[in-house]
């Protein structure tokens, strides 16, 4: 039986390399142009260059997203963009403009394309179009049912494949095609700069009274009427497998490297148990509990079993849960002292209990006793980002590894 595909966001080339680390089978990048998150660190060419060839040589695949909504002024940019990437091997660009798609055609002769989910792919006659365009994977519009899924698959061209989102920010608008940035703030959701308004707070005004601001209160932080829970299925595993979708894609391209580590992590072991056993496949709430230490907002299914009632929206907060703190990445580790070097990302002091964890290894806890600078001297806490700190661990560990403490 041919796995699914893991597939993790990469918003820079620190964070392709930990997505295959901790178990990608592909991972999806912006460039510095023509992506849908210019909030991302996105790669540049020569990172592009780097990061397609550490995928390769892990035995995974890297595709790179260019799904703007083109203008006029876009052409020539993009034109000049292709002469300078269409010799790296990238394994697919993911597209949503047919503009865009004929000038990679143009440039590229032998590319793969995959339609990204602002093309609103939502039925098999759409499919089959798309698929006379030259595309083989779709990656559906997040508005769609298992049971509309698998009909789909039933219908659609041969050898045509389907991606879908299993994990992360659900858009209030359909499959992100939101204007609402653009009208408040002119920050164009469709070329990558949306602001997230759906996430604000609102008052009522009545139209003879502009002066005077009614809350619509939930409580007494205020009112989130557009603010959808975040995507989670990581316990439907196998609803997702015998669905017919062939990728499982992860949302985040702008999260953190901490971000990445623990959602890859977390979906692998529950990937790999099912295909280890799929008759007798457990779900583990421990897969769970490590998706809630990073930054999230309460869960959903999203459309995948109905359509979303009030229940998937969140009425108190836009705010999100964080219970953990990311406080530090393996850098080096020597075995015979039993010290990792490690990278400070978030303060950390002795005395502390911090849990550490790394690819295809479960965590664990320790207090943290014996911590010194880069040159030996014993330090009581790290408050300096980024400063490399000498820890002694209780056990092995590797570059890689994160350290985490709850708050």
């Amino acid at each position: 039986m041919k796995k699914i595909e893991l597939l993790a966001p990469a918003g820079d080339l620190e964070k392709l390399k930990i997505a295959i680390d901790y178990g990608a089978d592909a991972v999806y990048f912006g460039g510095e142009m023509f992506s849908l998150r210019a909030g991302a660190g996105n790669l540049t060419i020569d990172e592009i260059k780097e990061g397609v060839y550490y995928a390769h040589a892990k035995g995974k695949k890297a595709y790179l997203t260019v799904n703007i909504y083109a203008h006029n002024e876009d052409i020539k940019p993009f034109e000049e963009y292709l002469n300078k990437i269409k010799d790296i091997n990238i394994d697919a660009f993911l597209v949503s403009d047919p503009g865009i798609l004929l000038l990679i055609k143009e440039a590229i002769p032998d590319a793969e394309f995959h339609l990204s989910t602002q093309a609103n792919m939502t039925n098999f006659k759409a499919a089959e179009f798309w698929h006379q365009q030259g595309i083989k994977r779709i990656v559906l519009a997040r508005e769609l049912t298992f049971e509309e899924i698998k009909e789909l698959h039933s219908k659609m061209p041969e050898g045509m494949e389907i991606e879908a989102f299993v994990q992360g920010a659900m858009c209030i608008s359909y499959s992100g095609r939101c204007l609402l940035s653009n009208f408040m703030i002119e920050r164009d959701a469709n070329r990558g700069q949306c602001a997230h308004p759906c996430r604000w707070k609102y008052s009522l005004v009545e139209e003879q009274r502009p002066d005077e601001y009614f809350p619509v209160e939930e409580d007494e932080r205020g009112t989130y009427i557009l603010n959808s829970r975040d995507l989670c299925m990581i316990d439907h595993i196998p609803e997702l497998i015998n669905s017919g979708i062939v990728s499982a894609k992860i949302e985040g391209r702008m999260k953190s490297v901490f971000y990445v580590a623990t959602i890859v992590s977390a979906y692998r072991k529950a990937i790999d148990a099912y295909y280890a056993d799929p008759e007798n496949y457990v779900f583990k709430e421990e897969w769970l509990n490590e998706l809630k230490k990073v930054s999230h907002r309460q869960f959903t299914t999203g459309f995948y079993f109905n359509k979303p009632t009030n229940k998937d929206q969140d009425y108190q907060t836009s705010a999100y849960t964080r219970e953990y703190t990311f406080t530090g990445l393996v850098k080096d580790y020597n075995p015979e002292t039993g010290i990792a070097l490690v990278e400070q990302r978030n303060k950390m002091s002795i005395g502390e209990e911090i849990e550490i964890f790394g690819p295809n290894d479960d965590f664990f806890t320790q207090t943290l006793q014996i911590m010194m600078d880069e040159n030996g001297e014993p330090v009581e806490s790290a408050p300096h980002p980024q400063q490399l700190l000498q820890i002694k661990v209780n056990q092995p560990v590797a570059s890689g590894f994160m350290l985490r403490k709850k708050k």
